[in-house]
């Protein structure tokens, strides 16, 4: 498979030039995804998808266009590179535009160390759907569940990236996913709770009985879910949705959003943005996660990087463009698919843990709001103002003691982030490892 894609994006360099391109990049993969998914005890809908796309992004000076296909032909990739070299002659001007200099390039990596392919046979769809039944069945088990929906999931992708200033280089990827999502009760007292667990190797994935049984307490627990109080509660997100928090802060650093001024944390660069003692790490080193690379879409080394340290927002997200019109050097963090130029991103990260656990946490903030869900969002990326609709637990005196939702909490994530408390519950098979966070004084409407 890596030979072949190796040669696909060797002919689109070679049509490229003949085109008369400057310079390009071009990018192949191939991949295999199958699923299964149960409802009511019958198989709902199972598929299979597999195919090769290509990509050519051509410069002309330093105008660009990009283009690709899912047709491998030698009439269709000459085709590309004509199409995109007339294109990019039409493309406005830009000139952070261009190929990683040589110098910047990896050079080596082992592949062997990120463990990013399972080494075991790919499951069949028998396989899956017998998974997603017994997900189902162990969450129709617990008592008050009345509906269940399970799924099972499989995809193996590889991707070989080119460039003519001497990159080239490719990985593959596995991914084992289950999800269960159970329904308690009926009509408008009807509540609803998922579990769902993804590991890149099949060994790794929990029992879908250990799913099911969560997916179906989970749902049971919020049976009579009212409106909670109206006024100023501390809220503790709980580790399941908490990665959200820091998502924003991620989303304000990325270099797409400094470049634009669209972020509320445009000017922060050396300011305290989380509490001292707190940083968020990116490590796109670690073995069999999503979000771990040994390149990036460029061609540039990833390693280990502090997005915060000890509270200081210390970097932006960059790849190229962005590092370029910035005045600074790239993060190594460019994203891309086979259609589209490369933008910057983020993998796998961690927020430092706390010593507590979440049960310390609800003891300490007294009364307030146990968030599970989410319901809509609106954040203004522009001032960090804060407003989403929630379900999850009223707790009373450091206790849990009724479900609610129909409610909503505001506040503003740079006065939330300077004020959170972590919780030491992080999962860290996660590409996002986040623990539970208890934010004093948001707002809450609720009746």
């Amino acid at each position: 498979m890596a030979d072949r894609l190796e040669a696909l994006t060797g002919a689109l360099l070679s049509a490229a030039r003949a085109a008369g391109a400057t310079s390009a990049d071009a990018m192949a993969t191939e991949g295999t995804a199958i699923s299964a998914d149960v409802r009511q005890g019958r198989l709902e809908q199972a598929e299979r998808a597999e195919g090769v796309e290509i990509g050519l992004r051509v410069f002309v000076g330093h105008r660009q266009a990009c283009v690709s296909a899912s047709d491998q032909s030698a009439r269709t990739i000459a085709e590309m590179a004509e199409r995109a070299v007339a294109m990019a002659r039409e493309a406005p001007e830009d000139d952070t535009a261009g190929l990683a200099d040589p110098s910047q390039l990896a050079k080596g990596w082992d592949l062997a160390a990120l463990e990013l392919t399972d080494p075991a046979d790919d499951p069949s769809a028998a396989a899956l759907e017998a998974a997603a039944r017994a997900a189902e069945a162990a969450a129709l088990g617990v008592q008050g569940v009345t509906q269940v929906e399970a799924g099972a999931a499989f995809s193996r992708r590889s991707l070989f990236l080119a460039a003519s200033n001497g990159f080239a280089g490719g990985y593959g990827r596995s991914s084992h996913s289950l999800s269960a999502m159970a329904i308690t009760g009926e009509g408008l007292a009807m509540e609803r709770d998922w579990a769902a667990e993804s590991r890149a190797w099949g060994a790794d994935m929990p029992s879908p009985e250990e799913i099911g049984q969560r997916a179906g307490d989970r749902a049971v627990s919020r049976a009579g879910a009212r409106r909670p109080k109206t006024g100023a509660y501390p809220v503790l997100f709980d580790e399941r949705i908490s990665a959200s928090l820091v998502g924003h802060l991620l989303s304000a650093v990325n270099g797409m959003s400094i470049v634009r001024g669209a972020s509320w944390l445009r000017d922060a660069l050396g300011q305290q943005v989380l509490p001292k003692g707190m940083s968020i790490t990116e490590d796109p080193t670690r073995p069999r996660l999503t979000g771990s690379r040994p390149f990036d879409g460029e061609g540039l080394a990833t390693g280990v990087r502090a997005i915060v340290a000890d509270g200081v927002l210390t970097g932006w997200t960059l790849d190229l463009a962005t590092a370029r019109r910035l005045g600074m050097q790239s993060t190594a963090s460019a994203s891309r698919n086979v259609s589209s130029p490369p933008a910057p991103g983020n993998g796998n990260i961690a927020l430092t843990q706390g010593v507590h656990s979440r049960e310390d946490l609800l003891s300490d903030m007294g009364t307030g709001l146990l968030v599970t869900g989410f319901i809509g969002a609106s954040i203004n990326p522009n001032t960090g103002d804060y407003s989403r609709g929630v379900s999850g637990f009223w707790v009373e005196k450091g206790e849990i003691t009724y479900p609610v939702n129909e409610c909503t909490i505001a506040g503003n994530l740079r006065d939330m982030l300077l004020a959170i408390v972590p919780a030491n519950d992080a999962r860290t098979h996660l590409s996002h490892v986040v623990p539970s966070l208890l934010v004093a004084g948001l707002t809450l409407a609720g009746e």
